[in-house]
């Protein structure tokens, strides 16, 4: 019986061990020797194939497991927004009215029609501003409507982390945006040690910065030190406060923050620009949240960059704010109606199945950017997205898009690909949330022909007290595993 029982453990062992295999043509590597360079408790997902009619898998590890994605959700993005918008949409931003110009007068509202365009500047609106005035307005007797009706709902996806919402990689993709609702705020600590630090922002900005924030000794060895975070919080009206400890120093450094009501914030330089134009107006500034259907009168208007261009700054510099702003995009354009994270979620995978035969089935598609930790996908399916890329890659020009390790983007000072046989071939969109160290993309072989991979790593965690080598594993996973993929190829 023993004996019998030994046999049936170790036919199960056989077969764990071959289910974990990866096969490079007649050689066979299990996978699991590499999941040994990552440290314990790790959790990895890998799947490579080759690039063309009938794939071959050289690669599969636990594939089929559902992930995180983090910002390789923009491979998906990017390809519904292609399929749905096409390469030439723009975003456009209006200026009309519902009156007439008479007398050095709009008499009349003007309605500013935002569509979420997530490049739009103050100086864009201001070129706008200078044709009204080239039309010879210098009152405006009615109201300024805002219509930012394009997008409905809330402006923060569900999953988002609530502490990273001051931050301007997580600025919310509200339909009023301008200067990426993103402001820099100056922090000087004091001469001496206990007291409060100096904060600043520019007048250019209109947003109010309070601090208590204390400063503390470099080699404070103090519990109270130790723990003493520096912190931001937000109000209405965009009043921010920092609070906590900052270390010793004479330069002064400076926080990013995100624009946390962005209706105020557009108003307020809006008003400003007027101001500089020598524009009045005897109104109020209007919120419209639901589209205005009476006739309006062209005055002037903007236009983004192409879509093209956009996803190419999307996904080499793993832009959040374009993602969703571009997400919530494909829905309103997709239903014919406000853009919401609901209906652009369904909308991706209505376009993906209808139009490149993608069926995403239950995977979890929350928002554009990989932000939600509640986005779910497999490696399968991203490896789908990866294989309609390259196989319509004329049309679409999408690996070209992403980051090249050595090179540019994201993988431009990635150190797995940096001073070896990878740099300038590997083209890949990362991903990262903490714990979470992402991968998808391609290894460019000779003739133009490809390897498609995906890397899921989850459950990283790396314990070392040189923080430059926190990284040091990820670095010689990717280095050895991708190298040996070259090497087979």
């Amino acid at each position: 019986m023993k004996r019998l029982v030994s046999i049936i453990s170790q036919l199960l062992i056989l077969a764990i061990a071959l289910n974990i295999t990866n096969t490079y043509a007649e050689n066979k590597t299990e996978l699991s020797s590499y999941l040994s360079l990552l440290p314990k408790g790790t959790d990895l997902s890998v799947l490579v194939e080759t690039v063309d009619k009938n794939p071959t898998t050289l690669a599969a590890f636990q594939n089929d497991q559902f992930r995180q994605p983090a910002s390789v959700q923009k491979l998906v993005t990017g390809l519904a927004a292609m399929l749905e918008l096409g390469p030439d949409f723009r975003f456009v931003t209006r200026l009309q009215t519902t009156g007439k110009i008479s007398n050095k007068q709009l008499k009349g509202d003007l309605i500013i029609q935002l569509s979420g365009d997530p490049t739009l500047t103050r100086k864009q609106l201001a070129e706008m501003l200078s044709v009204l005035k080239l039309k010879g307005v210098d009152k405006i007797v009615g109201n300024i409507v805002i219509d930012n009706s394009i997008f409905i709902g809330h402006d923060k996806a569900s999953g988002w982390s609530w502490n990273n919402l001051t931050s301007c990689y997580n600025t919310a993709p509200s339909a009023t945006i301008i200067d990426e609702n993103c402001f820099y705020a100056g922090i000087l600590p004091a001469q001496k040690i206990g007291n409060k630090a100096t904060t600043s922002v520019s007048s250019r900005y209109p947003i109010t910065i309070t601090s208590d924030v204390r400063t503390i000794s470099n080699k404070s060895q103090t519990l109270d030190d130790k723990y003493c975070e520096l912190n931001v919080t937000s109000a209405d009206k965009n009043r921010y406060h920092l609070s906590g400890c900052i270390k010793h120093s004479s330069q002064k450094s400076y926080l990013k923050f995100a624009v946390t009501d962005s209706f105020a914030y557009f108003s307020e330089i809006l008003k400003a620009e007027l101001a500089q134009k020598q524009i009045k107006f005897t109104g109020r500034i209007i919120e419209a949240k639901e589209p205005i259907t009476q006739s309006l009168a062209p005055l002037a208007l903007n236009q983004s960059e192409p879509l093209s261009k956009l996803l190419t700054i999307m996904l080499k510099k793993s832009n959040n704010l374009i993602a969703d702003t571009v997400y919530r995009t494909i829905g309103a354009h997709h239903f014919n109606m406000q853009g919401s994270w609901q209906n652009a979620s369904d909308a991706v995978k209505d376009i993906l199945l209808k139009k490149a035969n993608i069926d995403l089935e239950n995977a979890v598609i929350i928002d554009g950017s990989g932000l939600s930790r509640l986005n779910l996908i497999d490696a399968n399916k991203l490896m789908q997205i990866l294989q309609y890329i390259a196989a319509n890659n004329d049309t679409l020009h999408m690996v070209e898009m992403l980051p090249i390790a050595g090179v540019d983007g994201t993988l431009q000072y990635r150190k797995s690909f940096a001073n070896n046989e990878l740099k300038s071939i590997v083209y890949a969109k990362t991903g990262y949330l903490e714990g979470n160290y992402n991968l998808a993309g391609f290894i460019k072989l000779k003739e133009d022909k490809y390897v498609a991979f995906v890397q899921f790593i989850s459950g990283y965690n790396y314990i070392t007290p040189d923080s430059a080598a926190k990284n040091s594993a990820i670095i010689e996973f990717e280095r050895t595993l991708y190298q040996d993929i070259l090497k087979k190829r």
